[in-house]
């Protein structure tokens, strides 16, 4: 049974704004909503990118992402329903179903592809990109897959909770980083309960709802809405209050107060080397060939 240090947080952050998204169209033509942009880049440093995707529409999501290169920083798949399968250049592959969670770090470059194992039915989840700082930008491409059994969660007090990183109530997430010292959790909230995580003072934090409406702070934060939390001197965490039975995920990471050099799926500190990622790529060396 997982062990629950219930957590206290004696001043909640509230919310700066609220942020709607933006409907997008990527890989073959799957419809996204893109919750993080990048013009939040700075503000939600180290974080990049949130994309929600969910339908019942084959349409919507059949033609998946065929083959296509990162380069600089890390992904973070979660698939609440249906089933992905992913091939990266360095032979890897594995099949994403119902709450599971693949962390790839692309390091100096992974080219890979993403594609529904489905023809009908829901697919619904998240994609998040997290920065890695300048150190770490050329390392190793890695990755690793998390069934559903193999992502901790526990219970408390109205909530169920699945700890994707960092730490929660005492509870150890799937991934832990030094660096931007991730914090990734999904919480289930039935109506009227309470839920409080501790964020440390200097990270910038986010909460998605993604079913019902919550309030933080007696701000109301609807389906399908992001609350940018407020970096408050004091303030030990955050305590939101579901409305309705509702469900969201909570993410807080430590700034890497680095350059931001983005062209599409390459992520780099300066220009220079944004080229060089571009040059590598089209001449074929950016994938697992670069360091055979």
């Amino acid at each position: 049974m997982t062990q629950v240090t219930k957590e206290s947080v004696q001043q909640s952050r509230g919310v700066e704004r609220i942020i709607n998204g933006q409907a997008v169209m990527d890989g073959a033509g799957v419809k996204i909503n893109r919750v993080l942009t990048q013009p939040l880049q700075r503000r939600l440093d180290p974080f990049l990118m949130l994309d929600n995707f969910g339908s019942d529409s084959a349409n919507d999501y059949i033609a998946g992402f065929p083959e296509h290169p990162h380069r600089g920083f890390e992904t973070v798949t979660y698939m609440l329903t249906g089933r992905m399968r992913h091939k990266d250049s360095a032979g890897n592959e594995g099949l994403l179903t119902n709450g599971g969670v693949q962390w790839m770090t692309a390091g100096r470059g992974v080219i890979h592809s993403e594609m529904p194992e489905q023809e009908e039915g829901r697919m619904e989840g998240f994609q998040l990109w997290l920065n890695l700082p300048a150190r770490d930008k050329m390392r190793d491409p890695w990755y690793r897959d998390f069934n559903a059994g193999e992502v901790p969660s526990f219970s408390t007090d109205g909530a169920q909770v699945r700890v994707i990183a960092g730490s929660s109530h005492g509870v150890a997430g799937a991934v832990q980083r030094e660096v931007t010292e991730p914090i990734y959790i999904d919480v289930e909230l039935k109506a009227g309960a309470s839920f409080s995580q501790q964020i440390p003072a200097g990270h910038n934090a986010f909460v998605f709802t993604y079913r019902g409406g919550v309030h933080i702070g007696g701000k109301p934060v609807a389906s399908g809405r992001m609350a940018i939390l407020e970096n408050v001197a004091g303030a030990d965490g955050v305590t939101v209050q579901a409305a309705e039975d509702s469900r969201f995920i909570l993410i807080a990471g430590k700034p890497l107060n680095e350059p931001i050099a983005q062209y599409g799926p390459f992520v780099m500190n300066t220009q220079a080397e944004l080229m060089q990622a571009v040059e590598d790529f089209r001449a074929g060396k950016l994938g697992e060939e670069a360091h055979a």
